[in-house]
């Protein structure tokens, strides 16, 4: 329970990849954790790649990054559909820029690039953004998960045991 009293925010949308949401979800509350589903829009349900549901705690429009110590980013294609609304957007930004734990993966990247925080940092992504993250201004390199500073990066599902033993590192320190 080397988390207790952490609060995290895991961000949804329709389309969202199941592992990579709900594996970071019960790490971290396994940690304890408080983990809080945080929706783009106004949908009380987003359904995964493969129809899976997922039922969303807050809306981004009414939470903010003083309120969580991380915000997890999962893939698939949601991150393109978070990107859209201003709000989800605005949490990713603020929390790196509050120097909270900001971790992305597979095609999460999107959203570090629309909040604009990955100009000059090392980062991972699925490979099929890896110019989107590189034009967003990182430094792409082919790793199962990258640290830089309090942002945390990883590639695909296989990367999942990397990827949280990060977080709950970085989670752990601060």
């Amino acid at each position: 329970m080397s988390l207790k009293g952490k609060r995290v925010a895991v961000l949804a949308e329709n389309m969202y990849q199941e592992m990579e949401l709900w594996v970071p979800y019960y790490r971290l509350k396994e940690e304890g954790a408080e983990v809080r589903v945080v929706g783009a829009g106004g949908a009380k349900t987003y359904a995964s790649k493969h129809g899976y549901p997922v039922n969303v705690d807050a809306q981004a429009d009414a939470v903010s990054a003083v309120e969580f110590d991380a915000v997890v980013i999962p893939g698939g294609y949601a991150p393109d559909m978070m990107r859209r609304h201003e709000a989800m957007v605005k949490l990713v930004r603020e929390a790196f820029q509050q120097g909270k734990v900001v971790a992305a993966i597979c095609h999460a990247g999107w959203m570090l690039a629309s909040a604009g925080i990955l100009k000059g940092k090392k980062a991972t992504s699925f490979f099929a953004i890896k110019d989107d993250v590189a034009n967003a201004g990182a430094t792409w390199v082919d790793q199962e998960v990258v640290v830089d500073g309090t942002l945390i990066t990883s590639r695909k599902p296989d990367d999942l045991p990397a990827f949280c033993r990060e977080i709950v590192r970085a989670l752990s320190k601060g």
